[in-house]
């Protein structure tokens, strides 16, 4: 939720207009994650102090804004020095307003400005502190409150670099934040830091960069530390988190630093912070991905992380990683939507899941990323499958299967109601933590929980250096290149195949299941070929969805294997038309659903040639017998499931266990074009976000 893009150039001549342009360009590429509001922060030109523009809207609505504001800005020098940040809100704290726009400033000079992703939990306890301090505060966010008490620290302690006075800023903080602050006390530098929210570094440099590995530095005396209040300068005895409305601000020491990263032959180098690859990747594919806690300073051109405590397990060094995305891969191209594009992607994201992990000739299966665990795994108590959304319906689609295969208890568990019952983990238990982004809180909260009580960590994402992928023991990426549109498409299709395979490697050693494990192989050979079948049914489901798009209801039915297609398929109707719709179990049907159908109500039914048709074929008849007119999703030729439907759709036939992957993408197609006729934002639906860092 909600995007940062910074950008400082050292010794790179630019215009203000070009710095815009980047801006702008930046927050084009996070526009994906859901927002209501943009802004930027500026120099003045030839000047020290900042402008700030907001506007509520989209992102073209700022980018309209700026060019109107500075449209005789043609004859200005470039700059050799400058820094730039920008953001999307997406309101958590005020209603979506310019006021309420980031970035978020100190004071009328705009001395201190900052964005800021995620939730500040104390932020009414430092709004009193400052309150009390003579502060007045003029919007409704959480995120004021951090400019403010960046501004106070400064004038306590002028002589501090902005570097420290943000470290000290921050250790009254609680919550779940990503921040990158400028100031015209400060020109040419900027600091970015994180807890529970993701943040990376770009670098751009002429010349090849000096190292690979950036060195963390350290508090001047970690272990010894006295703190000394902000205001009367008294000495407590031991170094602890001290917080507002438990005494007064206390000073964290100075740290000095004595490492450093720089370029090899020249000082010219650019930087990029952003929330998401996506935003620097046509810049460059050089970045760090900062870690919970440190504190990324620009000074002079030089960058350095800090940390005020070292930990046992920290690393020493920050690596920069080389992203293999593609730019084309973050464009439409000819499609309307980015939705749309990942939908019709799906033939070649499943291979790039099993691409170098299945070799269909001799039906092995390898996954590298959890190959040294597979005997721990096997002694197990337990398997849990933990996920929130489109992740949590990958779990629920695979679970059968897992079970059959591993002869192990499997749960599903939603990460939010899983924290919330205090569920007891055990050290036998094995726990996979499924999330597209790898950031999403829930989920992040329930794997420290597990991971505290000893569980083994298994991550399945679609993101490296995400920061479920960097704390699990070992994991699976699920390689379905990047997906842009909010609602997850080739994601799921992708974890579906993921946790397929880890079961098929849990049951490579069993004789009794070599003939299941057979056929599964040869489903997913076929799989590709088999999804573009369904892709050409587009038309037909589009003049299906023109029958539905008025309606303000959908059911959607089935069992066994399917049911997961079922929750899967309502959710996406939801996301993106925002029509009620709900999944339901056919098994459920007369206990309750069965009072909703009449000849009005739209139905649709999952009915496939599999294990529990005879029990989907019951349902489907009642739903016929109450004047129901169901639209059925069955095998291609089942002339006998056809005759109880209004309209169908035929999908090829699979083995049972991988018949989810191509019943959920009629569904799929079916959320898009109602969408489009219903006048939706497909990509950025209203109140989501692609990224969910808040619990």
């Amino acid at each position: 939720m909600c995007g940062i893009f910074a950008y400082l150039n050292y010794l790179t001549p630019k215009t203000r207009t070009e710095v815009l342009d980047l801006l702008v360009g930046g927050l084009k590429r996070l526009e994906y994650r859901g927002y209501d509001s943009t802004g930027v922060a500026i120099d003045v030109y030839q000047g020290k102090d900042i402008e700030l523009v907001k506007c509520v809207g989209r992102v073209k609505t700022l980018e309209d804004t700026l060019n109107e504001q500075y449209k005789d800005a043609t004859n200005e020098e470039p700059i050799p020095t400058h820094c730039g940040i920008a953001h999307t809100r997406w309101a958590t704290h005020g209603v979506p307003c310019e006021r309420n726009s980031h970035p978020q400033r100190s004071d009328e000079d705009n001395s201190f400005v900052v964005v800021h992703n995620g939730i500040i939990t104390n932020y009414k306890d430092v709004k009193t502190y400052l309150e009390k301090r003579g502060y007045s505060f003029e919007s409704d966010t959480d995120t004021e409150i951090i400019a403010k008490l960046v501004h106070y620290l400064y004038q306590q302690h002028p002589q501090y670099s902005f570097r420290e006075i943000v470290e000290q800023a921050v250790q009254q903080l609680e919550g779940a934040y990503a921040l990158c602050f400028k100031s015209k006390y400060y020109p040419g530098e900027c600091v970015a830091t994180r807890r529970g929210s993701p943040l990376l570094v770009g670098i751009k440099t002429k010349t090849r960069l000096a190292t690979d590995h950036i060195p963390i530095l350290y508090g001047k005396d970690d272990k010894q530390s006295s703190l000394q209040d902000a205001d009367n300068n008294s000495t407590t005895k031991e170094h602890r988190p001290h917080r507002l409305g438990r005494g007064d601000i206390p000073v964290i020491p100075r740290s000095e630093s004595t490492s450093e990263f720089m370029p090899l032959e020249d000082k010219e180098v650019e930087y990029f912070f952003a929330s998401d690859a996506s935003a620097v990747i046509e810049h460059t594919n050089r970045v760090i991905y900062l870690e919970d806690d440190d504190v990324a300073a620009v000074k002079e051109g030089t960058l350095s992380i800090h940390r005020l405590k070292k930990c046992l397990d920290d690393p020493h060094a920050r690596e920069i990683t080389t992203l293999k995305v593609e730019i084309q891969q973050i464009m439409k191209g000819n499609y309307d939507y980015f939705m749309q594009k990942e939908i019709f992607e799906q033939p070649e994201s499943v291979v790039n899941t099993m691409r170098g992990r299945v070799n269909f000739a001799d039906k092995t299966i390898i996954l590298g990323g959890i190959k040294e665990y597979i005997p721990e795994i096997k002694r197990c108590r337990r398997i849990m499958l933990i996920g929130c959304g489109t992740s949590y319906h990958s779990a629920v689609a695979t679970r059968q299967l897992m079970e059959e295969l591993t002869e192990l208890p499997v749960m599903v568990e939603l990460a939010s109601d899983f924290l919330d019952r205090n569920t007891p983990i055990f050290r036998d238990d094995v726990c996979f933590f499924i999330s597209q982004s790898g950031e999403t809180a829930d989920t992040l909260m329930a794997l420290r929980y597990c991971k505290q009580r000893g569980s083994l960590i298994v991550g399945i994402t679609n993101t490296v250096g995400s920061s479920i992928c960097r704390e699990s023991h070992c994991g699976v990426h699920i390689n379905a290149g990047p997906e842009i549109g909010v609602a997850s498409t080739k994601a799921y299709t992708s974890q579906f195949i993921s946790l397929v395979m880890f079961g098929l490697v849990m049951s490579e050693d069993r004789k009794s299941m070599a003939q299941r494990r057979q056929e599964i192989i040869l489903g997913l050979s076929n799989l590709d070929q088999q999804i573009r079948k369904v892709l050409q049914l587009d038309e037909k489901v589009k003049e299906i969805a023109k029958d539905l798009y008025q309606h303000k209801s959908l059911l959607i039915m089935g069992r066994g294997f399917n049911f997961a297609t079922c929750l899967e398929g309502a959710l996406k109707v939801k996301e993106l038309t925002y029509m009620h719709s709900e999944g339901i179990m056919a098994g459920e049907l007369k206990h309750g659903p069965l009072a909703l159908v009449d000849d009005l109500m739209p139905v649709m039914m999952i009915v496939m040639r599999d294990p529990v048709y005879t029990k989907c074929m019951n349902a489907l008849q009642q739903v016929v017998s109450r004047n129901g007119r169901p639209i059925i999703i069955c095998e291609e030729g089942d002339q006998e499931t056809q005759s109880y439907s209004s309209r169908s759709l035929e999908i090829p036939r699979t083995v049972d266990c991988l018949q989810g992957i191509l019943t959920v993408i009629p569904m799929q197609l079916l959320s898009y074009h109602i969408a489009v006729l219903r006048g939706c934002d497909v990509d950025c639906p209203r109140n989501l976000a692609k990224s969910v860092t808040v619990e």
